[in-house]
């Protein structure tokens, strides 16, 4: 993969006050700088269980709400947009996580630098930015490169859970992941959603309008 391949775009958003306080006082104390050495994540969490990588947790109600849920899994957050970072350092503190990691940068680079070969028990992937016209959809995280390289770095019979409000980003996401020859389908095209996948507000208010939400959970060999 490219050095220039991204994993966003980045765009300006309103940044709070107490999500700005918590960039500064809460990131030295859960986020993870950025490097090019290899990370040990047993080491940074103190203790060896598995790990679940997200990338682009968006302002981390999910995030937090699974590590809360689950602290019996480790569990490490990609974002790069600072109010969704505040957002989540504000959630770790809130609710005392101890499981629960970030690191604010593009995932692109951080997979190519810092994360080790078959390190990880999952990745979640849920409702990235679907760039529906059609000139933009180059620009959609999920391609054919990013997910061999998420292959590499997922252990056997470990998943890849993506989750999508756009039905023609969940048809693009269900071929791009059904042609990767180190993963197979958990069901016979979209799954459904794993009790462990909280509901998100925008998510109940989308179906009761009607709208469909697509989970593909995909499992490496």
């Amino acid at each position: 993969m490219q050095q220039t391949i991204r994993s966003f775009v980045l765009r300006q958003g309103r940044v709070s006050n107490a999500q700005r306080r918590a960039c500064e006082t809460l990131l030295p104390k859960y986020g993870i700088p950025f490097s090019e050495n290899l990370l040990d994540l047993d080491r940074v969490f103190g203790r060896q269980v598995p790990k679940i990588l997200e990338i682009g947790f968006g302002m981390g109600e999910s995030t937090a709400a699974i590590a809360k849920s689950h602290p019996e899994n480790d569990y490490l957050g990609i974002e790069v947009h600072t109010p969704g970072v505040g957002s989540l350092l504000n959630q770790i503190e809130q609710h005392g996580l101890t499981n629960l990691r970030i690191i604010q940068h593009d995932a692109v680079a951080v997979l190519q630098h810092m994360l080790p070969a078959a390190c990880l028990d999952g990745i979640h992937i849920f409702f990235p930015d679907p760039w529906p016209k059609a000139r933009h959809h180059k620009r959609r995280l999920i391609q054919p490169a990013l997910v061999t390289r998420l292959c590499s770095h997922l252990k056997p019979g470990g998943y890849l859970h993506a989750a999508t409000d756009w039905e023609d980003y969940a048809e693009q996401i269900l071929h791009v992941l059904s042609q990767e020859p180190q993963l197979n389908n958990t069901a016979m095209d979209y799954a459904p959603r794993p009790d462990y996948r909280p509901l998100t507000k925008f998510e109940q208010r989308g179906i009761k309008l009607g709208h469909g939400v697509w989970d593909l959970i995909f499992r490496k060999n």
